[in-house]
């Protein structure tokens, strides 16, 4: 998995946490993956990020995913 911010985001300090609550929701997703697959996550920007976001985000994601 890969994880792709621009300056965007804002300073260095929010986008590497934005990378740690992907990270971390990425890994409790993770079980509802359907196979093994290589990612590029490219969040949106938004004013709020948050773990549940993330989260949700990605299941929704790894569900609509076909082999």
């Amino acid at each position: 998995m890969g994880i792709a911010l621009s300056k965007k985001h804002g300073k260095a300090v929010r986008r590497n946490r934005i990378k740690r609550l992907i990270r971390a929701a990425y890994a409790d997703a993770l079980s509802a993956l359907p196979f093994r697959c290589s990612m590029v996550i490219l969040p949106k920007v938004c004013a709020e990020y948050s773990y549940a976001s993330f989260k949700d985000s990605l299941v929704s994601a790894f569900g609509r995913m076909k082999k």
